[in-house]
């Protein structure tokens, strides 16, 4: 039976006001604060999942419902399409999107703190509901970025220092993905549009023999496989899960009534399942925050697994990576020893196959992260361990 972890849920207002320095009017004000303030560190710190949930932020109450549909349509739009609208819209890719059996399409931008926005994008391919892909960008993702700088403004009040800030402004960017976890149908339209013809780049056409095996990844019951992320905070919109036919797609309720995504908490050595309010914002701890806070927060260790029983369904989100300058330096004279393995070298709480299995597939702190290594070096030393050539994750 699966595990649920119901996220602390923060009120936006709450997190203005423990920012606000005006003092509480009572008493009890004063006391419901610290008891804000408690939670926070209990859920982002050492004891807690590394996670919550923000909610109630005014400003984006509508912008996720309009750009998340549009994750899947430029999935399956055919490749050259697609590469019009993403340079007209200054648009990227990370992911192989030549390759037909990708279970994951993500579509990103590079902002910048303080940069003006481009009100106006034209697209040569789409004068319609793609019209306001790039504006749509940088709107959510300014807000989303605005949460994680006030979080972490708040973060360094409460456990002394101002590291996680000046490390986010010092930065003065972030990178944003809109992402679609494909539903194994999507991945047969896919082919199917390959094998009729239809262009996915120069010279890529499906093997007619081959279009409908589904590779090891398709049959995965993961869309993203267990890592930590590496920067200071990954703000996430909740996701939005598409069900779709033939002739048509909708929007519809999660099936397990939960996000999908997966972490796995040392302290409990259990896997639980994050459940958050709809329109809500979930806010991930990275590791460079572990290592910045000296401990005090804990990264967290996630996965996204997927719905193999519904063949149709997808799961479309938006994320912001916030992260230090590249130049940042990392000191761990402070940092306990303990928190460089992925269990405090707790050895009995790895017992079961699953604690073993993401022990050999998540390289461990202390053998991607030294003292004195820039951001730089971190963040290139853990994609090689990850996904290099003889990565741990480099065949999966």
């Amino acid at each position: 039976m699966e595990k649920i972890l119901e996220l602390y849920e923060l009120q936006y207002s709450d997190l203005m006001t423990l920012l606000s320095d005006e003092k509480p009017a009572s008493s009890e004000e004063i006391r419901r604060l610290q008891l804000i303030s408690e939670k926070i560190l209990q859920n982002l710190g050492r004891d807690g999942p590394g996670l919550l949930s923000i909610s109630g932020v005014p400003e984006a109450r509508n912008l996720p419902q309009s750009l998340l549909p549009l994750a899947r349509k430029l999935a399956l739009m055919n490749y050259d399409d697609r590469k019009q609208i993403l340079k007209d819209h200054n648009l990227g890719s990370d992911v192989p999107l030549k390759n037909l059996d990708r279970i994951v399409s993500s579509f990103a931008m590079q902002l910048k703190y303080g940069q003006e926005f481009k009100a106006e994008f034209k697209s040569t391919v789409d004068g319609g509901e793609f019209s306001g892909l790039g504006f749509a960008f940088q709107e959510l993702g300014f807000c989303m970025m605005e949460l994680g700088l006030s979080l972490a403004r708040v973060c360094d009040r409460l456990i002394g220092g101002s590291q996680l800030e000046q490390s986010l402004l010092q930065s003065g960017s972030a990178k944003v993905r809109l992402i679609h976890y494909h539903s194994i149908s999507d991945n047969v339209a896919i082919k199917t549009a390959a094998a009729n013809g239809k262009r996915h780049g120069r010279g890529c056409k499906a093997n007619l023999r081959d279009n409908f095996r589904l590779s090891d990844d398709l049959n995965s019951d993961l869309w993203q496989q267990w890592h930590y992320d590496y920067g200071i905070f990954t703000i996430l919109t909740t996701p939005m899960f598409m069900l779709s036919n033939e002739n048509d797609v909708q929007e519809c309720e999660s099936p397990s009534g939960h996000t999908y995504l997966q972490v796995f908490h040392p302290e409990k050595n259990r896997v639980l399942m994050v459940k958050a309010s709809k329109g809500s914002f979930i806010v991930q701890v990275g590791e460079s925050a572990d290592v910045l806070s000296k401990g005090r927060l804990r990264a967290t260790l996630h996965s996204v697994c997927r719905q193999t029983k519904m063949k149709n369904l997808s799961r479309e989100t938006f994320v912001v990576f916030l992260q230090p300058a590249w130049s940042k330096t990392f000191s761990l004279s402070d940092y306990p020893v303990g928190c460089l393995t992925l269990d405090n070298q707790n050895s009995e709480s790895c017992n079961d196959g699953l604690s073993r299995k993401i022990r050999e597939i998540v390289p461990p702190l202390f053998s991607r992260l030294r003292d004195g290594m820039t951001f730089a070096e971190f963040s290139r030393e853990t994609t090689k361990q990850y996904y290099g050539d003889s990565g741990l994750q480099s065949n999966r």
